[in-house]
């Protein structure tokens, strides 16, 4: 129960929040340079009365700069596309000021909606799997001069170089201006004082081959060759010993690479030969593992398929996707002739990815349930209302979402067959996961899904799987989870998906185990936040559905995470588009120590006024007093008139 002091506290402090004015000021950062911080730094560069400005923020800068003598703000130069670095452009009168930005982020900052997907697939552009990696602004934002990679933009005798630099984001710019035989930067996300990422999510580009982290390798790279004096970041303080920190960042972030990406060499996956361990029989692509247990051999590498055929002739398949459904139709066929199979009763999930059950159509004909637990089974029957990466409906299969006939739980345990399915939840390469084990043949197998892959046999390989924030995957709380989990089970064999069978795994479980406490010690080092979580995690406020039918008026879930030891203070503001009202607009209070707290929104359409097709809301959000600006979104589908 909650006490009456608690309670009074709690009130005060969301009525300061909701009340609270920012005495934001000027901070002058060098001759004529001038720092104001909103929802990021915005460097304003003066000459007499006039100004060039470098990033927008909330566009509050724009209200004051009269307080340093400035009365024309000439250009905005933008660093990148992100919404906390413009999304006071709505404040800009173009008739006086004009914008720049970078040209390889022309099609972000003109077409937002276009990267946000009511129906998302996996080839979407900017999307690991259809999970978006880019925030575009609410709206289109006007930019008069579209700037090139190694273009001078010359300003009031000034020449300032603009020098490509992504990795932070795909088409970031890095301005660079001379002054006094010195070189300074202002260089957007791409590195945070102390030789630190600004955040981890802006830099993951693909599932875990570091296409984004090899670009800010080499943009980091290329500045740490230049000599700059000072670099003025988008977030932080300025870096006054700019050379040496793009030197040390390199450094650390080519160190950090051979851990990012997985742990296992990726490409053997579809090209090994028959595992030992395993012995042919007459159904075509079928293998043995153990006298009930069967798999796809080397022919059907990286396809999902595992089946445990009882003596009754009763089947359970663990996952099933990625192959035709004619294929399927053969397998069931030889195995009824040559294995003794009567019926698939069952197919059990391994995790929310929907390449496990691509085949759920066809199952379905032949009479097979699925099973999945709990916290998986919305991911499959509503996958549109989350923005995780590999949900069903990218995979273009014919369907858009699975109905679960069996919910299970973490702990249960299954009389099948004589047989004791053990249900555990076992997150890793997302928070969406569970496994199976039973003791089975004098062996205890387990059936992990895509949490580890690999040769147990080779002590090069720790067997982890992608790194893949946009999972719902925080290190802590995933794969060390995972780790800890084997570790205390202690399998004779490991039946991960894709068709890779871990035999005598105990020593892999280790590595797999040190690699994952590396891991969050090396994200603790790269990212600046004491609690490094809300860099790492996409979805510390979240929408709930992330797509909104706003056909009608309804209901958005909004939830707040606390990763802090301590009580966590909030604002979060709901920018709807024109033509949508939300109910409560402003989200004020507070957020219990390792807890989250969710709130209800109430969402009203006026159809004369709402824009049809897709719609952003972004959500502005203010942290233990910091703006941090428009880092999250959901979206809504206006309808015609």
């Amino acid at each position: 129960m909650i006490g009456s002091n608690t309670l009074m506290k709690r009130a005060l402090i969301a009525f300061a929040l909701l009340h609270a004015t920012v005495h934001a000021a000027f901070e002058q950062a060098g001759p004529d340079l001038f720092v104001w911080r909103s929802t990021c730094n915005s460097y304003v560069l003066r000459d007499g009365d006039a100004a060039l400005l470098f990033d927008l923020g909330d566009g509050s800068v724009l209200e004051h700069v009269g307080e340093i003598g400035v009365k024309k703000i000439d250009w905005i130069l933008l660093t990148g596309h992100h919404r906390e670095l413009l999304q006071g452009a709505d404040k800009i009168d173009h008739t006086v000021t004009q914008v720049a930005a970078p040209k390889a982020e022309q099609e972000l900052l003109e077409t937002p909606t276009a990267f946000r997907k009511w129906d998302p697939r996996l080839g979407d552009k900017y999307t690991v799997h259809g999970s978006s990696y880019v925030r575009p602004p609410q709206s289109p934002v006007k930019v008069e001069r579209w700037l090139a990679a190694d273009e001078v933009f010359e300003w009031h005798g000034r020449q300032i170089q603009c020098l490509s630099t992504p990795g932070h984001s795909p088409g970031g710019m890095t301005y660079l201006l001379e002054g006094g035989h010195q070189t300074f930067a202002f260089t957007g996300g791409v590195m945070h004082d102390g030789a630190k990422m600004t955040n981890w999510f802006d830099t993951e580009w693909d599932y875990g081959f570091a296409k984004g982290l090899d670009a800010l390798i080499d943009s980091v790279g290329n500045l740490a060759s230049r000599e700059i004096h000072t670099a003025f970041p988008s977030q932080g303080p300025v870096i006054h010993d700019a050379a040496k920190q793009f030197q040390i960042f390199h450094e650390k972030l080519f160190a950090f690479r051979p851990d990012y990406v997985r742990g296992y060499p990726v490409g053997d996956l579809s090209k090994r030969g028959p595992h030992p361990a395993t012995k042919p029989t007459k159904a075509h692509y079928i293998v043995q593992v153990t006298p009930h247990l069967y798999m796809f051999g080397p022919e059907m590498a990286g396809k999902n398929f595992a089946i445990l055929i009882a003596d009754s002739g009763h089947a359970l398949l663990l996952d099933c996707g990625l192959f035709p459904k004619l294929v399927l139709e053969r397998i069931i066929s030889d195995m009824k002739e040559f294995l003794g199979l009567k019926q698939i009763d069952a197919c059990w999930i391994s995790h929310s990815h929907g390449d496990h059950f691509t085949l759920f159509p066809a199952l379905k004909d032949h009479g097979v349930k699925f099973w999945t637990m709990d916290t998986i089974a919305d991911k499959c029957e509503n996958p549109r209302y989350y923005d995780y990466p590999a949900m069903i409906g990218t995979y273009n299969a014919g369907f858009e979402h699975a109905k679960i006939d069996r919910i299970l739980k973490a702990g249960d345990v299954i009389d099948w067959e004589g047989y004791k399915l053990h249900i555990d939840w076992m997150p890793g390469q997302t928070e969406f996961g569970n496994a199976l084990w039973l003791e089975l043949d004098g062996k205890k197998i387990v059936f992990t899904g895509d949490n580890l892959f690999g040769d147990p046999s080779d002590p090069a390989q720790n067997g982890h799987e992608c790194v893949n924030a946009r999972n719902s995957a925080i290190i802590d709380e995933g794969y060390l989870v995972a780790a800890k989990y084997l570790q205390k089970l202690q399998p004779d064999i490991i039946m991960g998906a894709h068709g890779v069978l871990m035999t005598k795994p105990k020593d892999f479980i280790e590595r797999y185990h040190d690699w994952a406490l590396r891991a969050i010690r090396e994200y603790k080092e790269l990212l600046p936040d004491t609690n490094y979580e809300y860099l790492f995690d996409p979805y510390w406020v979240s929408a709930y559905p992330y797509r909104v039918d706003v056909s009608k008026e309804t209901e958005v879930n909004i939830t707040v995470r606390n990763f802090r030891n301590t009580l966590q203070q909030h604002r979060v503001v709901l920018k709807p588009p024109p033509g949508l009202k939300a109910e409560p607009a402003e989200l004020v209070g507070t957020v219990e120590p390792k807890s989250r707290q969710s709130f209800k929104v109430k969402l009203t359409p006026d159809p004369d006024k709402l824009p049809a097709g897709v719609q952003m809301v972004p959500m502005d959000i203010t942290l233990d007093g910091k703006r941090c600006g428009e880092l999250f979104d959901f979206i809504v589908l206006g309808h015609e008139k």
